[in-house]
């Protein structure tokens, strides 16, 4: 048998466009980073072609896939030889006679050893099938986390937000573990019923016939209501998979910020909340639970009715001679086992039903247009592909922006001015004021809804987005660093770094001393998010980063504010060595921080109000700039 190849690793430094690109659709789909979000609009498909589509995961390992299937496809054929037999051992029996078998007499024990031969072989070929199911479908599905997940990370910053991290993270977590429980364990389950089912009528109508047509003729009722019973189930599927989901995101909000719920004592109002997110789920899983158990019910009863009536029609014909002892015995059994294949397929088609529900929300996610970006690093060496060095001249061209999820509220108005390479620029003015959102432009985390930014007087959009954010650093204000060790974190940029390069970018960053000092140096793990360091730690960890992506734009949102003193003074030293020779966007509340930039923007409702040199716009009494300084300063 020819197994599919390994599944590729991947890490933070490795390409996940392969993964990212759905095997059942083609190349991945590309937008730019202003495209509006699709997510919260959910598409109705009504059927089960997300499934289809996520089976496409199975193809590296059809191998595994096809032989398991061949095995069950065995397996349920010899499981028909023990209605066969076990029907034919008792109606000799009853008889007190041998086995009357195509014409020839067999004696019980013949029949006997046949029946437990065919069980032995049976059972041999399941402990493979069992494997290789499992085998193909737990590497399908882990491709298929890989690609959703590669997926996600790709798409552009408007997607997230309009979607809530915990409702990703059901997505990932949740609904793709019921595509996995449908590959390992369901779809196995109706190949078997179904040929036990299709086997057991087609030997029965051929071996009598009359009671066949008798039982097949009160079926079309139960095919009709597994019919209407499916299409309801599944919409109360789907709306169970939504609903748990939202008490996800619950889940994900409160726990992402536990320290503000201690701090405000709202561990009750969060229990509350989550409750009730608890209770739409559950109510919407038991309506789906009343509407199977009232459709298993259903069957129940006129299945087994059915097999009463042709049990009782079947002993009027044993009586008349109409059919033999054997003949009757053995369309008993297979009827059994019959009914029982055919009243397993309502459970069956639920969990179908469950399955296709949770596929179209993963389908939805593989569908969304991801960023064009291009450059991300081979997984082979994690090396970035090389883009010519911009020299770092800015221009904002009368810039105007609103975000996708609220377009008719203008959050920038006709911004301009420009910035020769290596200058320090600094962004001041009030919250709110469009600050960020000029940072998140100039990376093309969107794009602008009217004017234009320029890098070295070429357009943004003109750039490949890799090529783009390769030429740039982040330094934030509250720093979260990855679950991992320092020596992860600082190369995180740069992945194929040396240690050498990891320690001097360190060292120029100030972090190397508090970093040689701890026992296990470079390798000491971070914690989640980076809660076993101090903030002023983080902060230089997160300068080393830039450092060693040597970058040609610097952005700073607001590095040191939230530093004590001692803290900021090795902050600031390690910036000011950073930002040399670099393009600098400094954005700062705290104006002694930017009293040396070569120019200052001041805003002010998305607008500028006031543009020039901490010296000039210190002197425009009644200016913005001005008023701050002297609430800042205690200027007279």
């Amino acid at each position: 048998m020819t197994k599919g190849p390994a599944v590729a690793q991947i890490d933070a430094s490795s390409n996940p466009a392969a993964h990212a690109a759905d095997p059942g659709r083609g190349a991945a789909g590309e937008a730019s980073s202003a495209d509006p979000p699709a997510a919260g609009h959910p598409k109705k498909r009504g059927n089960l072609g997300s499934l289809f589509r996520l089976a496409g995961y199975l193809r590296p390992y059809r191998g595994w896939f096809t032989g398991a299937v061949a095995a069950l496809f065995l397996t349920a054929m010899l499981s028909l030889a023990f209605p066969f037999l076990i029907g034919s051992m008792l109606g000799g029996g009853l008889r007190g006679g041998g086995v009357q078998l195509g014409g020839s007499t067999y004696t019980l024990n013949t029949i006997l050893t046949w029946l437990l031969v065919a069980l032995a072989l049976q059972a041999f070929i399941a402990y493979f099938r069992i494997g290789w199911f499992a085998k193909a479908g737990e590497q399908a599905l882990a491709d298929a986390r890989r690609a959703v997940y590669g997926r996600l990370v790709r798409l552009p910053m408007g997607f997230f937000g309009n979607t809530r991290v915990g409702e990703l993270s059901s997505r990932v977590a949740a609904d793709l573990e019921i595509v996995r429980e449908t590959l390992i364990t369901t779809l196995p389950q109706m190949i078997r019923h179904s040929v036990i089912l299709t086997g057991g009528l087609i030997f029965i109508t051929l071996d009598a016939p009359r009671l066949a047509v008798f039982m097949l003729a009160c079926l079309p009722v139960v095919v009709i209501a597994v019919a209407i019973f499916g299409r309801r189930i599944r919409q109360y599927s789907r709306e169970a998979q939504d609903r748990l989901a939202d008490s996800n995101v619950v889940l994900n909000e409160t726990l992402g910020d536990i320290t503000t719920v201690k701090a405000y004592r709202g561990e009750a109002s969060e229990e509350q909340r989550f409750g009730h997110a608890l209770h739409r789920f559950i109510d919407a899983a038991l309506t789906g639970a009343r509407a199977r158990a009232a459709f298993v019910s259903f069957i129940i009863f006129v299945l087994f009715g059915v097999i009463a009536l042709v049990v009782w029609y079947g002993a009027r014909m044993v009586d008349a001679g109409t059919v033999t002892e054997e003949q009757f015995m053995r369309f008993l059994f297979f009827s059994i086992f019959v009914g029982g294949s055919f009243g397993a397929f309502p459970e069956i088609m639920g969990q179908l039903n469950k399955a296709s529900g949770a596929g179209d929300r993963i389908v939805e996610l593989l569908d969304e247009p991801v960023e064009a970006v291009d450059s991300q690093p081979p997984a082979a060496t994690g090396t970035p592909t090389p883009f010519p060095r911009v020299q770092g001249a800015i221009e904002f061209d009368q810039v105007g922006f609103s975000y996708p999820a609220r377009p008719d509220v203008p959050v920038l108005h006709d911004i301009s001015f420009q910035g020769r390479a290596g200058e320090r620029i600094a962004l001041v003015g009030p919250s709110g004021a469009g600050k960020s959102t000029l940072t998140q432009l100039l990376m093309r985390f969107y794009d602008p809804a009217a004017g234009a930014i320029r890098i070295d007087g070429r357009d943004l959009r003109d750039f490949d987005l890799g090529e783009l954010r390769q030429q740039m650093a982040v330094v934030p204000q509250e720093v979260l660093l990855f679950g991992g060790s320092i020596f992860d974190n600082i190369r995180y940029g740069k992945p194929s770094a040396s240690r050498d390069e990891v320690v001097l970018a360190a060292k120029q960053a100030n972090a190397w001393d508090f970093i040689d000092a701890l026992p296990e140096g470079l390798e000491t793990q971070v914690g989640d998010r980076g809660v076993k360091l101090s903030g002023g730690q983080r902060q230089r960890i997160a300068i080393a980063r830039a450092i060693l992506v040597n970058p040609a734009i610097l952005i700073l949102d607001e590095a040191t504010s939230s530093l004590d003193a001692e803290s900021e003074r090795l902050v600031q030293r390690a910036l000011g060595q950073l930002m040399e020779g670099r393009t600098s966007i400094i954005i700062a509340h705290r104006l002694a921080t930017v009293r040396h930039a070569h120019q200052i923007i001041v805003l002010k409702d998305g607008r500028v109000a006031e543009h020039g040199t901490h010296g000039e716009l210190i002197d425009r009494e009644g200016g913005l700039y001005h008023m701050l300084a002297r609430l800042q300063f205690g200027l007279g």
